[in-house]
């Protein structure tokens, strides 16, 4: 983690990231020990640790270093050459999607012949990893050709299968390839409901709602019964759309059909009309769930208290978080983070440290998108500082910052126009590529401009010569 040479005024809220008397959770100690130990010395220093490896431990630590993908790697390949213990399924599937996300794509080919050699896989499951990552990446060819590849590895395709590269083409927005794909083996694998609803999801995702109905008829002409999680896809298709009137027709549609309309389908009404602006009609279906004996969940009080945040007043969406306690039920980190984003938002940081507070005391521990409300909004009034305390704060193990983290302190380095700025800047840049992330050729281009300008050429060769091998070098620049 980087150290600032910044002198940063103490304030009110350092206690917040204090460390406590209580000893941390196993997988944060060891995060911190990977996190501190020097890569050569790694694997002697896991052999000697007093701690008994279990496959829970592993993948929790492996899911602590996350946002380090090069130091996961790192504790996996260490922890392979223990004498007591041996990588599960389950870890090695961590491994598979974390190599992948950082476009090692050499080292996921390796890991999976390691999983066969012990007979641990690859399973559907982790070719829907690997599939995934392909297709986030802008490969979905390849990611098509890993399905159809399976069986070459010992692993046979089934439907589930099939929708699974069905449901990645559409969240990677390759709707209509997914729905070739769909065309072309939907005899040979049988598809389902389930493999239209993933159709018609795709569609909704990328607001063709039309396409989504079109795929809806279809699959009844094909004899397949829509489901409500068929119309709720549409539902929400509609509200995501802008389509509010057809939103709310289609809703109504459902209760003449008799429809069992559940949980989801008030919770996508309440969220739709909310961000339309409605919040008077969004309260009013609110109500009307409860008075027709459809408990809401966590999600719906979710879904309202960041309408009230966004479109009328904190106030009110503090009083609705209490109410949800009042019944008894218990906020997760989306709530806590919806509250404290309006309290922010309305410039009452003070509150908002106070419900950090409270989500602590909840046992709800704040993650990695509380850490960079609390930094967007401390940057954004000024107070860098502040956002770098809290940023300084995050690199025990416990939550480390994001892609999100390092674009959001970045951007905010150029708002005082200091050369120092500038220089942390480059700093941040240098970091988050060492953590496996990669940045965009406009964050380069930026930090590489501003050094030069605030005459730190040598700074801006090593941020130019690092830009190269990123692959991110602009046309005008030579090394």
């Amino acid at each position: 983690m980087l150290t600032f040479r910044c002198k940063i005024p103490r304030t009110t809220h350092r206690t917040l990231f204090t460390t406590t008397t209580t000893p941390p959770p196993p997988q944060d100690a060891i995060a911190a020990l990977v996190l501190t130990t020097d890569p050569k010395t790694l694997t002697t220093t896991l052999e000697a640790h007093p701690v008994l490896w279990t496959p829970e431990l592993v993948t929790g630590v492996l899911k602590r270093l996350w946002n380090h993908g090069p130091k996961a790697l790192q504790f996996f390949d260490a922890l392979d050459h223990h004498r007591a213990y041996a990588h599960s399924a389950s870890a090695f599937d961590h491994a598979v999607d974390i190599a992948a996300r950082l476009r090692r794509y050499h080292t996921v080919w390796a890991l999976l012949a390691r999983m066969r050699a012990r007979r641990l896989g690859p399973t559907p499951k982790t070719f829907a990893i690997v599939a995934e990552r392909y297709a986030a990446a802008g490969k979905p060819d390849k990611a098509v050709r890993i399905f159809l590849s399976m069986h070459h590895h010992g692993c046979s395709q089934d439907l589930n299968s099939f929708n699974t590269i069905l449901d990645v083409l559409c969240k990677s927005k390759r709707v209509e390839k997914a729905y070739s794909l769909l065309k072309v083996f939907r005899g040979r694998f049988r598809a389902d409901t389930i493999s239209y609803n993933i159709i018609a999801n795709g569609f909704c995702l990328i607001n063709r709602t039309p396409r989504a109905l079109e795929v809806l008829r279809e699959m009844v002409e094909r004899g397949l019964e829509p489901s409500l999680t068929t119309y709720n896809i549409l539902l929400k298709g509609f509200f995501r759309a802008g389509q509010i009137k057809e939103g709310w027709e289609f809703f109504l549609q459902m209760k003449r059909r008799k429809c069992e309309i559940d949980v989801v389908t008030y919770t996508t009404v309440v969220h739709g009309f909310g961000v339309a602006g409605e919040v008077k009609r969004a309260r009013k279906v609110f109500d009307e769930m409860i008075g027709m004996g459809v408990l809401p969940s966590v999600a719906t009080y979710n879904a309202l208290i960041q309408v009230l945040c966004k479109k009328d007043s904190v106030e009110n969406a503090i009083v609705v978080f209490e109410e949800m306690l009042r019944k008894g039920y218990v906020p997760n980190s989306t709530t806590y983070n919806v509250v404290i984003r309006g309290l922010c938002h309305a410039g009452k940081m003070d509150e908002a440290m106070e419900y950090i507070r409270r989500m602590k005391d909840d046992e709800c521990e704040p993650n990695v998108q509380t850490y960079n409300l609390l930094i967007r909004y401390h940057c954004d009034a000024g107070e860098i500082d502040k956002g770098l305390e809290v940023f300084e704060k995050m690199g025990s193990g416990e939550c480390l910052p994001n892609l999100d983290t390092y674009n959001v302190l970045i951007s905010s380095m150029f708002v005082r126009k200091k050369s120092d700025d500038l220089l942390v800047a480059g700093k941040l840049l240098i970091e988050m590529v060492d953590r496996g992330f990669l940045p965009r050729k406009f964050t380069f281009n930026r930090v590489l401009n501003g050094l030069l300008l605030t005459g730190n050429q040598g700074f801006a060769k090593e941020i130019l010569r690092l830009q190269s091998k990123c692959g991110r070098l602009p046309s005008q620049f030579r090394l």
